[in-house]
């Protein structure tokens, strides 16, 4: 398919080609239809080409003249008119986060017919959110968010010591502060909605489960069901917050993945578990001043270095919040209905028959997460799992039990639960699986996570780097313009001393989120001329 204009060159000289070539096409001349315009701006949103020639072939986006040029020259061109595939989609992703978006971002960038599947189950408690996953949704973002506030109210109390003088009560707003941060997500999961279909990724708001070899059913929030075939499939389904199993936790508590969209403030507080979640949780809200407890099972962040684990514990001590050791809940009741009501918890000993009460507005568990694995028919096409765990057995190369199935991100056993990772991994196996082409300035805008919130300029802040073509892309330019800049350049600094190469910081995992992440996630030269303005995190 290729849609033309009769008097561009460009356009004539792709026709000829495919006249060479004995390739029958359907042209659609847009100077020469009533609706030629409105065609051409849809094109422009669906594949971010504004011009003609604008060509497709069996449902690929190939691109313009110069790119169905590159492509017949490299033989890709030949290769799709070839393939008359017997599957709907080339790839299909079970999973809307971080890993899923990557690979599938970077199949399409490939040449690739890709299709995201996406629907979040809402917790017990009603919350749901949109594309984007864990991280952008119920986990780093908002928290970081949430942290900058109670950093805000830290630095309220420091700042009298360094002159600072007012007299008027300052307290937190609960309500402004999610809505705030809520706004902000609602704008990544857009961004990421957007950068699909720029990409002509396929997304669908529905849950995938394997009913077949090749085949996966999808059903939406209003049960309706469609079936879908592919060739290969990614299982990016992560993982959700697990419950205790005891009465009332279902009924009476959060998690995760309700606290960020709480729309009241949760009051006194009991955080049930020693997990970084409940920590980082138990942080922030005694820095809003609130009445907060952690009940601790055993030992504090577990898996981490113990010394560093029990500084972190004497200084949130420190700070307010308020620890039970060697406790664990065996019942919830609910006292008052309300927003927040009153809970009332027993709980035991780990190490005796004692037990206590307490009463609290909020109970919050943090006490570990769950592999969503078990309800997507991975059975009935053969993948193996943890049966204790849930998570799944994967090769060096990301290939679980079945060969045309793959899994990134939280769900592999033995792999680190880290949102970068799980982006690196996503992208890395889409080259693997669909082979990809080494593009030498690289550059993008960025915008600060903690400037977000507060309304502060959007791309403005601005990374670059400059690579020696004829020296395996070695870094000898760095650039950037934003907070802490001197800081993050001083690391970049020594990097390049040693050689730093574009290929050493695409392969290195970002810290997230950060503002010197960015040199580990960039993709657009000077010279393509493409679009750097920023749509997600």
């Amino acid at each position: 398919m290729i849609f033309s204009k009769s008097y561009c060159p460009h356009s004539t000289r792709v026709k000829e080609l495919f006249s060479s070539l004995g390739v029958e096409c359907n042209v659609l001349e847009l100077d020469q239809v009533d609706d030629g315009a409105k065609i051409q701006e849809v094109l422009s949103e669906i594949t971010n080409q504004k011009t003609v020639p604008n060509v497709f072939v069996n449902k690929v986006h190939v691109g313009g003249c110069d790119q169905t040029f590159q492509a017949y020259q490299s033989g890709l061109l030949q290769k799709l008119l070839e393939e008359e595939s017997a599957y709907d989609y080339d790839l299909i992703i079970v999973g809307g986060g971080s890993g899923g978006l990557s690979c599938a971002k970077e199949a399409a960038i490939l040449g690739k017919k890709v299709m995201v599947l996406d629907f979040v189950v809402p917790s017990p408690q009603g919350t749901s959110w949109g594309l984007g996953g864990t991280c952008v949704n119920v986990g780093c973002i908002p928290k970081k968010l949430m942290h900058q506030a109670a950093l805000l109210g830290q630095a309220l109390c420091d700042s009298r010591k360094f002159g600072w003088e007012y007299d008027q009560q300052v307290k937190h707003n609960w309500e402004t502060m999610t809505k705030a941060i809520q706004n902000h997500i609602s704008s990544l999961n857009w961004g990421y909605r957007l950068s699909l279909r720029e990409k002509a990724v396929a997304y669908v708001n529905s849950y995938g489960e394997f009913v077949e070899h090749h085949k996966i059913k999808a059903t939406n929030k209003k049960g309706q069901e469609t079936y879908y075939t592919a060739a290969q499939f990614v299982i990016a389904t992560g993982e959700r917050p697990r419950y205790l199993g005891i009465q009332g936790d279902k009924e009476y508590c959060i998690t995760s993945d309700d606290l960020f969209s709480l729309p009241y403030c949760p009051g006194k507080t009991l955080v049930v578990g020693a997990s970084y979640v409940a920590l980082e949780c138990a942080g922030f809200l005694a820095g809003f001043g609130l009445d907060v407890t952690v009940m601790v099972r055993s030992i504090l962040l577990r898996g981490f270095d113990q010394e560093m684990a029990e500084k972190v514990g004497s200084y949130m001590e420190q700070h307010g919040v308020k620890f039970l050791r060697k406790f664990i809940p065996v019942m919830i009741q609910q006292l008052e209905k309300g927003s927040p009501g009153k809970l009332k918890v027993l709980a035991k000993s780990t190490e005796g028959t004692e037990t206590i009460e307490g009463v609290y507005n909020t109970v919050l568990l943090a006490i570990g997460r769950d592999s969503c694995t078990r309800k997507i028919g991975l059975e009935k096409i053969g993948v193996k799992i943890n049966e204790k765990s849930g998570k799944i057995p994967v090769n060096d190369v990301e290939q679980t039990s079945v060969p045309y199935v793959y899994a990134v991100g939280d769900i592999l056993e033995g792999r680190p639960e880290l949102t970068p990772v799980a982006i690196q991994s996503g992208k890395l196996l889409a080259r693997r699986l669909f082979g990809a082409s080494l593009e030498k300035i690289y550059h993008t805008l960025f915008w600060p996570l903690e400037w977000t919130v507060a309304g502060r300029e959007n791309n403005t802040c601005y990374a670059k780097i400059i690579c020696n073509k004829l020296d395996h892309d070695r870094v000898i330019g760095f650039h950037i313009l934003g907070p802490n800049a001197g800081e993050v350049t001083q690391g970049f600094a020594a990097a390049m001393k040693c050689g730093l190469t574009k290929q050493l910081l695409d392969d290195t995992i970002g810290i997230h989120p950060t503002c010197g992440e960015v040199f580990t996630t960039l993709e657009i030269t000077k010279s393509s001329g493409l679009d750097i303005t920023q749509k997600g995190c």
